[in-house]
């Protein structure tokens, strides 16, 4: 029996099955369940590892545990005569945030060796593009190097480049220069680099440019190729890739016609984390809409007045949900400062964890669930519904998944839930996707 191909995605935080449908998301990395995902029909799958919320070292942990597990299910796989040929993709931000290299080096460490590494950020859905091997994204119809955004000033993955290689550089802090990066232009990558990709070896680092999804289509059919001869690559991508990697074809229920998951045709909820300037134009906006309440969560209380709080806004959403409104969930808006990056985690952590306190209390007979916020997103499905798969119904919006809950969870069977990450769409996406899911034209 020949090797079957299984793309398997280390996802930084829950947001990178943003361009596909059908996939299995993975909130737990036990053998057990990585070797029925390795079984799964889909021809890729997500780990969703949320090591974007987490210092450093605790993603190094989390990486190495994960790969580890993974290894153990791949032998198990082979010695079962189910040989599998991975293809490795560490999915990480369109923006350049997270944790590279480290990431991209335990994986390295624990599953390689591998001939090359690729970054490849571009995210066309979210107007991110790679020309020359400068990273832009698109405002306003003109392409802003990255570097000159508002994602570059981050407090915990702030960086000085767009362009590639330099900034391959300075994350690797010189360990990889500039120089020794093999850049894939726009003229390579539309051409033919296969006798190039064969050459590669010894894990160099690889920058891939696109400008349009013809691009990495071309670009995937020719690693996909010469993986089949041995080659072995690793990526550290956005979400565009996996789409020309799986080659899926088209979701099975449209965008606008979305609301046939919801249960029951109800009122649903949403639940706001994220903070980016972004996120508050677009609640600010959907909170203009029919029949929503909106419920916000004074995060200064959470610390010394967690119960009572928590109980205010169970009742408030009981209530919204009995009138058939739709309650929106959101952190108060104001911008905190803190004294270093591990208070700024804590404290995100804090907040998170009340939001999920309010997710497990939401009514039981919500229609669906809006989760905005990456991370947000990521605790809502592993923590908030804890639930070890789901599995990917397709996109609502450009960038914003649905999954579903399996059938027999406890709480909120086959309850539909939007993936929101904070940066994607325009200050109308919230509102949009709420109209589609209560049948409004949208």
């Amino acid at each position: 029996m020949g090797q079957q191909t299984k793309i398997i995605v280390l996802d930084d935080d829950p947001t990178g099955s943003q361009t596909v449908h059908g996939c299995l998301l993975l909130t737990r990395w036990d053998v057990p369940t990585l070797v029925g995902a390795l079984q799964d029909a889909s021809p890729l799958f997500f780990v969703l590892t949320n090591t974007r919320g987490m210092s450093a070292e605790r993603a190094e942990a989390v990486t190495r545990e994960v790969c580890a597990n993974v290894r153990i299910a791949l032998e198990q796989e082979g010695t079962a005569g189910r040989s599998i040929n991975p293809i490795l993709v560490s999915r990480s931000d369109s923006t350049l945030r997270g944790h590279y290299p480290v990431e991209t080096d335990v994986i390295a460490e624990e599953l390689g060796p591998f001939d090359a590494h690729f970054l490849v950020p571009a995210f066309f859905e979210g107007g991110r593009v790679t020309r020359g091997s400068i990273h832009y994204l698109m405002v306003n119809g003109e392409p802003v190097p990255v570097h000159e955004t508002e994602f570059a000033r981050d407090s915990v993955f702030g960086y000085r480049h767009s362009h590639l290689p330099d900034y391959v550089a300075d994350k690797t802090r010189g360990r990889i220069a500039a120089e020794q990066v093999e850049r894939f232009t726009l003229a390579d990558v539309r051409g033919d680099v296969s006798a190039r990709l064969l050459a590669l070896h010894g894990n160099v680092c690889g920058v891939v440019d696109a400008e349009q999804q013809s691009d990495l289509d071309r670009f995937a059919v020719q690693i996909q190729t010469a993986a089949a001869t041995g080659k072995r690559f690793l990526f550290r991508s956005a979400a565009s890739l996996l789409t020309s990697l799986a080659q899926l074809g088209p979701q099975p229920v449209a965008p606008q016609q979305m609301a046939a998951y919801v249960r029951g045709r109800r009122a649903g909820a949403v639940i706001v984390g994220s903070h980016v300037k972004k996120t508050t134009a677009q609640l600010a906006e959907l909170l203009k809409q029919p029949d929503v309440m909106g419920l916000e969560v004074d995060v200064e209380r959470i610390g010394s007045d967690r119960a009572a709080l928590l109980e205010e806004v169970r009742q408030a959403a009981e209530t919204a949900h009995t009138r058939g409104e739709t309650p929106v969930v959101y952190t108060s808006r104001m911008e905190k400062t803190f004294a270093d990056q591990a208070t700024r985690l804590a404290f995100g952590e804090q907040v998170s964890a009340f939001l999920m306190d309010v997710v497990r209390n939401l009514p039981l007979s919500i229609g669906f669930l809006i989760s905005k916020g990456g991370i947000t997103s990521n605790d809502v499905l592993s923590d908030g519904l804890a639930l070890r798969t789901s599995r990917v119904l397709g996109q609502i919006l450009a960038g914003c998944s649905v999954v579903r809950c399996p059938a027999d969870h406890p709480r909120y069977p086959d309850l539909p839930v939007v993936i929101f990450p904070g940066n994607v769409g325009d200050d109308n996406a919230l509102a949009t996707v709420y109209n589609r899911l209560r049948g409004n034209a949208a």
